[in-house]
């Protein structure tokens, strides 16, 4: 896991606590774009996560392939 991707899965994880907090305080209307946010980063690391899989993917049939020959 790189240093973006842990960032990532923190700042998603700390505006959701900051969005129930808000929910609590002074309701949903203020707190929907800090849980909009959150649910933004969530889908972009979850990107990044399935990116490097394919990656990693490739380079192990590519591996597979040179063996063969």
């Amino acid at each position: 896991m790189k240093l973006t991707d842990i960032i990532l899965l923190s700042l998603s994880a700390a505006l959701v606590v900051v969005g129930t907090h808000l929910t609590i305080t002074s309701g949903i209307s203020l707190s929907y774009p800090v849980f909009m946010l959150a649910v933004a980063l969530l889908f972009w690391y979850r990107y990044r996560k399935n990116e490097q899989l394919i990656k990693e993917e490739e380079s192990k049939a590519k591996g597979k392939s040179k063996k063969k020959k």
